[in-house]
């Protein structure tokens, strides 16, 4: 794993510096969940046009045509610049190179601009109640009616629903296959009655993921993504470029709030405790074996052509170390971290959340043990 950095690299790294520092996004409102989408929305229009909205898809379709060493390395400038990522993540990250792969070509032309732009915000329609880590065992049906599909059912968990204009949705079209084998990909429009939205509320305060109820929702047929029956197989498109993305956001993410931290401690005098400063280098540590870690997923895609199981160590890393780091940001702090409003109070709760999504961390020891270290199944 060479993590040197080619001419072509140094110099993408040097433009998009310049960029972020020619183009300052400025403080993110707090305290008001529309405010702050909306600045990301306008941040991701700012990208667009600047040509940075996606410089990891191909440049027929509006991006860079970047290497994965220099998507990674996108990532890490807009760490150091402490920018907020875009507001349609899932666009970018997920949809866009699921209909790149599995999309008609008008389906292409129809899609992918407005993603790019922030036009058009896009939510994935998964998890159900019964169906978070089996996929295959979801309820969701969709049923032929002509040029259209009817679809009932029930999702859950559905990051942004509540300003998404088009969900991927995988829903059943076929009760009498295996159950992997009888599900369908939708791109289905948001805005209709038949789809109800319903925020759930964390601790945080926020609505950051929602309910979706699905009662007889319309969705062409041409909306249909990959063909029926073939639903799985689109599906896995999708979560193997989550996966890919994962680690080095997490990293990222990590470090800034580690870096704010180191800020505060030296502020308030705190960082001449040799306990904390002890803490502290822990935390630096960790967070330096996770940024190698990303990388060393990277190296896995390079070498084999897809994810390898790093990703699950590299969440199950972040998930642990993150809890750690905001009950030390707590300490270092003091009372104010526990404020209603204080930016370390909403690190602190957040991170409850973290063993949860994108994968328990129960589910994620299983995979490392057997898929990592070689262990029989228990």
């Amino acid at each position: 794993m060479d993590l040197t950095f080619s001419p072509e690299e140094t110099e993408f790294r040097d433009e998009l510096r310049t960029w972020l520092a020619e183009n300052d996004p400025g403080e993110a409102p707090r305290g008001d969940e529309d405010a702050e989408y909306a600045f990301r929305r306008d941040w991701q229009r700012r990208l667009y046009d600047g040509g940075w909205a996606a410089v990891h898809w191909p440049p027929e379709y509006g991006g860079r045509g970047a290497t994965l060493m220099q998507s990674a390395i996108f990532f890490e400038e807009m760490g150091r610049a402490r920018a907020p990522l875009p507001a349609n993540v899932l666009g970018l990250l997920l949809a866009g190179p699921t209909i790149m792969a599995w999309g008609t070509p008008e389906q292409q032309e129809r899609y992918l601009t407005p993603i790019l732009s922030a036009e058009e915000i896009w939510c994935q329609g998964f998890s159900e109640p019964e169906a978070g880590s089996d996929l295959a065992a979801l309820k969701t049906r969709a049923v032929r009616d002509g040029d259209e599909w009817v679809v009932t059912g029930q999702k859950v968990w559905t990051s942004g629903a509540q300003y998404a204009k088009w969900c991927m949705l995988v829903a059943r079209t076929d009760q009498d296959v295996p159950k992997h084998k009888g599900l369908s990909y939708f791109l289905m429009d948001m805005e209709q009655e038949a789809v109800q939205v319903r925020p759930l509320v964390q601790l945080t305060g926020e609505a950051e993921f929602n309910e979706l109820f699905i009662e007889e929702a319309r969705i062409p047929h041409a909306n249909l993504l990959g063909g029926e029956g073939n639903g799985w197989k689109v599906a896995l498109t999708t979560l193997m470029n989550e996966r890919a993305g994962l680690g080095f956001f997490l990293q990222v993410r990590m470090r800034s709030v580690l870096d704010r931290l180191l800020e505060e401690a030296t502020s308030n005098g705190s960082i001449e405790d040799p306990v904390v400063a002890d803490r502290l280098g822990e935390m630096h540590l960790r967070t330096e074996i996770l940024r190698l870690t990303a990388y060393r997923g990277l190296s896995t895609i390079q070498k084999y052509g897809q994810p390898g199981p790093e990703g699950s160590l590299t969440k199950w890393l972040w998930s642990e170390t993150n809890g750690m780091l905001t009950q030390l940001a707590a300490d270092i702090v003091g009372a104010d971290a526990l404020t209603t409003g204080n930016e370390w109070a909403y690190e602190l709760l957040r991170a409850r959340g973290n063993s949860i999504e994108g994968g328990t961390t129960e589910i994620l020891k299983n995979i490392v043990a057997e898929r990592v270290l070689g262990l029989p199944r228990a």
